[in-house]
């Protein structure tokens, strides 16, 4: 999900139909509907032999990865999750492109063993395309905790292609893939894919148009024909020897007076082969009711109007409670320690004669900068993380989507930009790339513009403490301990309505249009494999995340340091800066210090707070603060009140993106306007909200 450390790897593949091998290998293309565990059986043949990156001019994500069978070797591609070849995104554009125009040996189409009937229209449609096609029917282990039994047998010889029953996660019937790619790619696995026959109409069309490509000698009469029928000559643009080109296309659409788009007739035919599908599912699939209605029970509960939204925001504030309470030792651990080594850096580098500028640059500065994100960061996504891919391993996360999605339509945005915010609670540049499963140009930038009003893991920090110091006020410790989490919740709640007016604002004005339709596919409920869900959590999202903070927070750390040492009259620039910035900070309920604190913080949020303190005890170095009971001190003794830390906290949730997010914008969009955008709105509304708080506090007190 988002940005990880797979995802943003450049090994793409050179060409994106020609894929570069050598004699001895072979490739296979891997197909499938989104949620099939395509994925699963993907990782499994390949292990750690993978490359990822985009699809050349595409923003859609590509893997390839290979293996060896029998002395032979194997290239897998990955291709996007797609519920049809009809085009409706650009990952079934992709799938589409490589089914017509790749150098495959076979076709491996993974459907789910739970749904076959609705998996079955892509096997179809690839079926007539190719006849190098395998259908693994994977899941096949939930299939019988579900009492769903397939007559594979009888399945296989009316499809006429090899069949094989998987459950990729352990590795059952991975063996016999290898098998019937091996048969298929090496032709002893001989056969030709059942036809499907359309209704006399269709047939009859495809009677009329078929003698033309006899003409052209084209090799896939059929499918060509049905393509010129029910879709745009686009789909022909890609130039390959013995494929129909865009100009015969529209030589024949005019000689035979066929519609430039035939939508109807295109669903003439996903209709046809729905029905044929539920047909097999009838004759070859038994399965006990009972189970399949307790999973919609479920559903109606955690879907409901009543109790969906309620579920979600409890779910979500017992996630930010573990997290917090979770992270408050291992923080305090890590900070003795990396604080602690300081010392003993200091000392070596006295005794290697190291000048004492370059010493407090490198061990004031930048050390100690690095040791207070480390320290602050890795504990907490180190539940977090975990924690979140556990609910979307569990098939939580399409659910929450399908929650709020009346809410997005409501504002003329994409149901999909849920997930994207959800993406955004580890790293708005996660949430970023996350926009690519948008597949509305408009809407994707919406989601894009407004993914920073998430509070993301650099900013929770601030509103811990902040909310600990100064509202967790209680003599009951168990009540204070469920304060910080009851602020990041309402944080949320209100980073979602800010969503949500600036998403309709934008699309009446900026972003005029009308919010598309989408398939959300309700996944089945699974239980997470626990080695999977820690190696994605832990070392392919919270290291890479960390790493990306620490590449940032060392120069910010150093320039900090400069700023704070270097003096002009009796006062540092840092606090020149400062009390330019008072009079619009005071305006707003904050100060100059704590202004100039963010505006340094913006290559790292985490630096934020240690530099505050910096400035206001005018030590030089970075801070970190021996309790809270401390920090709250030093701030109530710099002129801070219950307005002060609630506005820091408003404004912590609303201001601008850091420069990772904001490279990561420009990278998405390849625009400086959007870009500059998605700086200037978040600091408009941080100011104006900021504002009407302060000013509602002095009319009422």
């Amino acid at each position: 999900m988002g940005l990880t450390a797979q995802s943003v790897k450049i090994d793409a593949m050179k060409d994106v139909f020609d894929i570069v091998k050598t004699d001895s290998q072979h490739v296979i293309a891997l197909a499938g509907n989104p949620n099939t565990g395509k994925s699963t059986v993907f990782n499994y043949l390949t292990g750690l032999k993978q490359h990822t990156g985009n699809w050349p001019g595409k923003t859609v994500v590509s893997a390839r990865g290979e293996y060896s069978y029998n002395d032979e070797e194997y290239i897998v591609v990955d291709l996007p999750g797609s519920y049809s070849l009809f085009t409706s995104s650009r990952d079934e554009e992709v799938s589409r492109d490589f089914i017509c125009y790749g150098n495959y040996e076979a076709v491996v189409v993974v459907a789910d063993a739970t749904c076959l009937e609705r998996n079955l229209n892509l096997a179809f449609q690839i079926s007539e395309i190719t006849n190098k096609v395998i259908l693994c029917i994977n899941l096949i282990d939930e299939a019988k905790k579900k009492n769903i039994v397939i007559n594979k047998e009888d399945l296989e010889k009316e499809l006429n292609i090899p069949i094989v029953l998987t459950a990729a996660r352990n590795g059952i019937g991975m063996d016999e893939l290898k098998n019937l790619i091996e048969k298929v790619t090496f032709k002893n696995e001989k056969g030709k894919p059942t036809i499907i026959k359309y209704d006399d109409y269709i047939e009859s069309k495809i009677n009329e148009v078929s003698p033309h490509l006899e003409d052209l000698n084209i090799s896939n009469i059929r499918w060509t024909a049905l393509r010129l029928l029910d879709s745009s000559s686009d789909i022909f643009s890609i130039n390959k020897e013995d494929h129909l080109t865009v100009s015969e296309a529209n030589k024949i659409k005019k000689a035979l007076n066929i519609n430039t788009d035939n939508i109807k007739l295109r669903e003439m035919i996903s209709e046809h082969n729905y029905n044929y599908a539920n047909e097999l599912k009838q004759k070859y699939v038994t399965e006990d009711t009972k189970k399949i209605k307790r999973d919609k029970k479920i559903d109606d509960i955690i879907t409901s109007k009543v109790f969906g939204l309620p579920i979600m925001l409890l779910l979500l504030g017992l996630v930010f409670w573990i997290t917090i309470q979770g992270a408050n030792i291992p923080s305090q651990m890590l900070a003795n320690l990396l604080f602690g080594l300081q010392d003993k850096l200091s000392a070596l580098f006295v005794q290697g004669g190291v000048p004492m500028i370059l010493h407090n640059i490198l061990l004031d500065g930048i050390f100690r900068t690095l040791a207070w994100v480390v320290s602050v960061m890795l504990p907490p996504m180190a539940i977090f993380f975990p924690l979140f891919t556990f609910l979307e391993d569990l098939g939580y996360l399409p659910r929450i989507a399908f929650n709020l999605d009346h809410m997005f339509k409501k504002a003329c945005a994409h149901g999909k930009q849920c997930l994207t915010m959800c993406m955004g609670f580890g790293c708005n540049a996660a949430g970023v790339i996350g926009c690519r499963i948008i597949d509305s140009p408009r809407e994707r930038v919406i989601a894009i513009l407004t993914n920073n009003f998430v509070p993301c893991n650099g900013r929770f920090p601030t509103i811990i403490v902040i909310s600990s110091a100064f509202f967790a006020i209680s003599s009951n410790a168990y009540v204070n301990s469920l304060i910080p989490s009851l602020f990041i919740t309402l944080m949320v709640l209100f980073g979602i309505v800010v969503t949500l007016l600036v998403s309709y604002i934008l699309s009446k004005t900026l972003l005029k249009g009308v919010p598309s339709t989408f398939t959300l596919e309700l996944p089945p409920y699974r239980v997470p494999k626990i080695g999977r869900l820690l190696y994605t959590s832990i070392i392919d999202r919270t290291i890479f995340v960390l790493s990306r903070a620490i590449i940032v927070a060392a120069p910010a750390g150093a320039a900090t340091w400069l700023l704070a040492n270097i003096y002009i009259g009796d006062m540092s620039v840092l606090s020149h800066v400062a009390g330019f910035l008072n009079p619009l900070g005071k305006a707003i309920g904050l100060d100059g210090f704590i202004l100039m604190a963010f505006i340094v913080g913006i290559p790292a949020n985490e630096i934020v707070l240690p530099v505050l303190l910096m400035a206001y005890l005018s030590t030089g170095t970075l801070t970190d603060f021996d309790s809270i009971h401390f920090l709250k001190q030093v701030l109530i003794e710099n002129g801070w009140t219950g307005l002060t830390a609630f506005n820091v906290m408003l404004f912590s949730l609303l201001h601008w993106p850091c420069t990772t997010t904001i490279w990561t914008i420009k990278k998405e969009t390849g625009s400086i306007k959007w870009t500059l955008l998605s700086f200037l709105i978040p600091t408009t509304i941080a100011f104006s909200v900021c504002f009407i708080t302060a000013s509602l506090y002095k009319l009422i007190f």
